[in-house]
């Protein structure tokens, strides 16, 4: 019997020892990220029939398990993979808010100062400070679309250096899931018992593989863990890896795409819409949805603002008399031919903006099926069917040579626009702030009527017809003929007070009541030092309707932007405010199931100490028992 209760005892010391033990692991490991705590689970030793019954044999550890809740576990890992995603977006994002935000670096001020300039050259056409403020004011607006598109330049460089870093990071999680898969199953055969911290290792790269990009795991019967990306890509299939890679765009050279390696050697790209939630997930969607677009808004003012500034400069004369050339350069579509093209193929594929008003702010891909030509507008995915010459959103296509089924194209219309904007003219004498004609009535003259100054309505350039000399006579009150050079001489026209007459490119109006007789001159603007018609004109431009077909400013298009950008910003921050919340919240439900209450460790440390010492008083009388048989004996 002492025997008995000798065992006994030594089964209660070798358990609450086990409790002491698991007890001062989960307090040392209190702070360490991802671990569980764990509890010792104790059984009833099998008892022994000693004729008058049962008797116990003391307690045996049946195991140490860790204590965690699964499902809780998948929603901090969702809820994880959700925040840095939002959390990555916004970085990025807000790095464009405060960009157009700030007076010194955004758009408005510098446009508000070229126009002002503008305004003052109408003021005074013929003084030459007046132009060289307006010249200035124009490399002053120049500078800043260049800087607003080498911001937004570096800010997507940033984010292609940080889409190689998370490609590299999620890499060398899935080689670690990978190792851990393999010692949980070589420690847990060997044993028959669970492996408590590798488990909780390989839980927490888990984690941390969603802060890179949202990951599924799938548990397989041999407790192996599976892991899958995007839309099912296996990541981990027990000790086999698979790879991402980081790799230069085929179509677009400056665009860093991720690709999938799987176990057999086979390379894809991996779709945007697949790579959703973490870090990566952010980046690229911040890519698609925000920095692309905003490059493409900023490079259609750009061109918008040149090409119809221009078009009307074209119409004026400047202090020499001559027509006014291009007051700005402007960028032309970018276009891309995939290195994925067939290299029997010899086709070129060009494109030129021929309707900036019809520009949109969508790139697009070209396509060659086998039969036709697809054009896709990549922000809505509207495909249509092109030929050369054919005019698709403003830009026409120049398609040449013979291509092969799969060549494809990429044509950004205006991504250029802002970073190729420049100043075309370094002479403030070229500014051509004066209209081409000018109108007189004969001195001679006998009725009422009036003639207004006359507008140049042909398209630019300026045609030489515009500038030759017509005389208007009236042969009664209500007839007249139209003489001189261009578009020939007609007679007999009706006249209407108030009514627009149009020929060789200009037009003008006369009102009142003419007599029999009366003539009118429509002549060139000869040292027309003083006029400052097309300078007015010019002006007028910052507040027409020259972009969106005829919807919207130069202004309005770039306040848009602005907005657009604030309001997406503000978004991610309550967003993410809010994502942030809910992994607090899923945290500690996981805590409070799993994490380790410094409090209730200390109480348990204090019942296996007297448990310890209760075991030792039980062995202590089974020595006494024993002690006291041998002194019978003796």
């Amino acid at each position: 019997m002492a025997t008995s209760i000798l065992g006994i005892g030594q089964s209660a010391l070798a358990a609450a020892q086990a409790g002491l033990s698991t007890a001062g692991h989960n307090i040392a490991n209190a702070s360490t990220p991802g671990y569980s705590r764990q509890v010792v689970v104790q059984g009833t030793a099998l008892p022994q029939n000693f004729g008058f019954g049962f008797m116990g044999q003391g307690t045996q550890i049946e195991t140490v398990k860790r204590v965690y809740n699964e499902f809780l576990g998948v929603q901090v890992q969702s809820a994880q993979a959700s925040k840095s995603g939002l959390d990555s977006y916004y970085a990025q994002i807000k790095q464009i808010d405060n960009l157009l935000a700030d007076p010194a670096s955004g758009l408005s001020p510098a446009l508000q100062d070229f126009f002002s300039g503008i305004q003052e050259l109408a003021a005074n056409p013929g003084a030459m400070p007046s132009r060289q403020a307006a010249l200035s004011s124009a490399e002053a607006l120049a500078s800043r679309f260049n800087s607003l598109a080498g911001r937004l330049d570096e800010i997507e460089q940033g984010v292609n250096s940080q889409i190689v870093s998370s490609v590299d990071v999620i890499n060398t999680y899935a080689e670690q899931i990978a190792e851990l898969n393999d010692a949980i199953a070589k420690a847990q055969r060997a044993s028959g018992q669970p492996a408590n911290d590798l488990l909780d290792q390989r839980d927490q790269l888990v984690l941390d593989l969603n802060k890179e990009i949202r990951a599924t795991v799938v548990k397989q019967g041999d407790g192996d863990y599976n892991v899958f990306i995007g839309n099912g890509q296996p990541l981990v299939v027990g000790l086999t890896t698979s790879r991402l890679s980081a790799t230069a765009s085929p179509i677009n050279p400056e665009r860093i795409e991720v690709a999938y390696q799987s176990s057999n050697g086979s390379v894809s790209t991996v779709g945007e819409t697949a790579l959703v939630g973490g870090k990566l997930g952010g980046l690229v969607e911040f890519r698609t949805k925000t920095l692309e677009p905003a490059q493409n808004v900023l490079g259609r003012v750009a061109i918008g603002l040149a090409s119809s500034f221009n078009a009307q400069h074209q119409l004026g004369i400047d202090l020499g008399g001559a027509a006014g050339g291009d007051f700005f350069s402007v960028a032309g579509p970018v276009v891309t031919a995939s290195s994925n093209n067939d290299s029997a193929s010899t086709a070129v594929a060009a494109a030129s903006v021929s309707d900036v008003d019809a520009l949109t702010t969508s790139d697009y891909r070209l396509k060659y099926d086998g039969s036709n030509y697809i054009l896709t507008r990549l922000s809505d995915r509207v495909s249509t069917t092109v030929v050369d010459g054919q005019t698709v959103d403003g830009v026409t296509l120049s398609l040449s040579g013979t291509p092969i089924a799969g060549d494809s194209f990429l044509i950004r219309p205006t991504v250029a626009g802002a970073s190729r904007f420049a100043v075309a003219i370094t002479d403030p004498a070229k500014i051509a702030a004066a209209a081409p004609i000018r109108t007189a009535a004969a001195n001679a003259n006998t009725g009422s009527a009036t003639i207004s100054a006359g507008a140049v309505n042909a398209p630019p350039p300026l045609d030489a017809n515009v500038q030759q000399p017509v005389t208007i006579t009236f042969t009664s009150a209500t007839t007249f003929d139209v003489s001189g050079t261009g578009t020939g001489n007609p007679t007999g026209l009706t006249y209407s007070s108030g009514g627009t007459i149009t020929y060789n490119g200009w037009s003008v109006v006369i009102s009142g009541t003419p007599a029999p007789g009366d003539t009118f001159t429509v002549e060139p603007n000869t040292n027309g030092v003083g006029d400052n018609r097309n300078a007015l004109l010019l002006g007028a431009l910052q507040s027409a309707n020259t972009l969106g077909n005829g919807t919207i400013s130069y202004q309005g298009a770039y306040s848009q932007f602005v907005s657009q950008i604030g309001n997406k910003t503000r978004e991610l921050e309550v967003t993410s405010g809010a994502a942030g919340k809910l992994l607090s919240e899923s945290t500690v439900a996981l805590q409070n199931e799993s994490g380790v209450n410094l409090d209730e460790e200390a109480t348990n440390l204090l019942r296996y100490q007297q448990a310890y010492q209760a075991a030792a008083k039980v062995m202590q009388a089974a020595s006494e028992m024993f002690d006291a048989l041998l002194t019978i004996g003796r």
